[in-house]
């Protein structure tokens, strides 16, 4: 299989996900000098929030970066369109948010919006647009085969490589994709959006989740019915230690605002949701030598059912060596060679077969 862009210059009809952000934006400028037919298309994914209410403007996909995207548009001389999904949105991704944090676990909104709207009703649309191919300014690669049967492939640059966020990509889906930037680096990107003249050459861009005002998950989780319910800090062996004040408020692995005096740094072990108990423990408790893995989806579904892999437990965290045990279809056990720190249920546990994604699911 060959490893590439796909920027293959033929002619055909592409849309292109625009963010308002330089990635999506140069992806769209490459794929038009390569002779592709770009359409432009931005999502409204939730309603905007208003500026009144004094919080700090978002970089990725609020109403300003549909507007970076339309002038990224006309500055390329494509169509552009937005397409409302917000009832979709709402639905898939920010109710499962809500409903994760109140079952004691930390999800990952970005990998939900990735496999239901991007990839699946976004690929539907661009498809009944008479499109070819959906492109993205996702940092990862493709390699095909002379059949054009894809697999997914980390980026080229190991300091924006998103293949982690991408791990619900079915053969399929791949067929139809496109990741134009995905063996560029993040530097180059940026020379290229200045070279085209694009608007948002030198825009900054957001690590944060795009639907929560100011990163403030609390409060988005309570004004939207999680429940604060006060209850018990324990170590493992039951001892009460102390009070939380909702366990949607702590995370695994956090030390700071526990409000505890032990006669050592007490972190976040696990969120007990079934006793409303919030387990703490020493640093050395944190560091786990395996884990669960449910809802899997597979790239390449393994003919072994033990095998060698790297392991990501989050995205920036390094893959570790580990062996795999594959439980069924829809789960799988990883043993670390050695032992991970924060281990944290309910984000993605994804495996690589050296730059080769092999698939991923959901830490139990």
């Amino acid at each position: 299989m060959r490893a590439a862009s796909e920027m293959n210059g033929t002619g055909g009809n592409v849309v292109v996900a625009m963010s308002g952000g330089v990635d999506s934006s140069v992806s769209a400028a490459l794929l038009k000098e390569q002779g592709y037919q770009v359409t432009g298309v931005s999502l409204q994914l939730y309603d905007p929030i208003p500026k009144e209410a004094g919080c700090r403007i978002k970089t990725c996909c609020s109403l300003d970066d549909v507007m970076d995207a339309a002038r990224v548009a006309k500055k390329l001389g494509i169509p552009f369109e937005v397409i409302d999904m917000r009832a979709e949105f709402k639905q898939v991704v920010i109710d499962y948010f809500i409903a994760e944090y109140a079952a004691g676990r930390t999800p990952n909104p970005c990998i939900r919006c990735n496999e239901l709207i991007k990839f699946d009703l976004l690929l539907q649309k661009a498809n009944a647009m008479g499109a070819d191919m959906l492109a993205t300014g996702h940092y990862a690669r493709i390699a095909r085969d002379n059949n054009g049967n894809g697999r997914l492939m980390t980026g080229c640059d190991p300091a924006k490589d998103q293949s982690y966020f991408l791990f619900t990509l079915s053969r399929k889906q791949l067929r139809h994709l496109l990741f134009p930037v995905g063996e560029l680096e993040k530097s180059h990107v940026r020379r290229l959006a200045a070279d085209y003249h694009l608007p948002v050459a030198q825009k900054h861009e957001s690590q944060e989740i795009c639907f929560i005002p100011d990163n403030d998950y609390v409060r988005f989780l309570e004004s939207n019915g999680v429940a604060r319910k006060p209850g018990e800090i324990v170590t493992d062996d039951g001892t009460v230690v102390g009070r939380h004040s909702g366990l949607h408020r702590y995370t695994v692995g956090q030390r700071k605002g526990l409000g505890i005096a032990w006669r050592h740094p007490l972190h976040v072990r696990a969120l007990n949701s079934v006793k409303n108990q919030l387990v703490v423990g020493g640093r050395d408790e944190l560091d786990t030598a395996s884990l669960t893995v449910g809802g899997a989806t597979w790239n390449v579904f393994p003919d072994l059912s033990e095998f060698r892999a790297t392991c990501r437990i989050r995205y920036r965290h390094t893959p570790s060596p580990c062996r795999v045990v594959v439980l069924d279809e829809n789960r799988f056990s990883v043993v670390f060679d050695t032992p991970q720190y924060a281990v944290t249920p309910g984000q993605a546990a994804v495996l690589y077969d050296g730059e080769y994604v092999l698939g991923g699911g959901w830490i139990e």
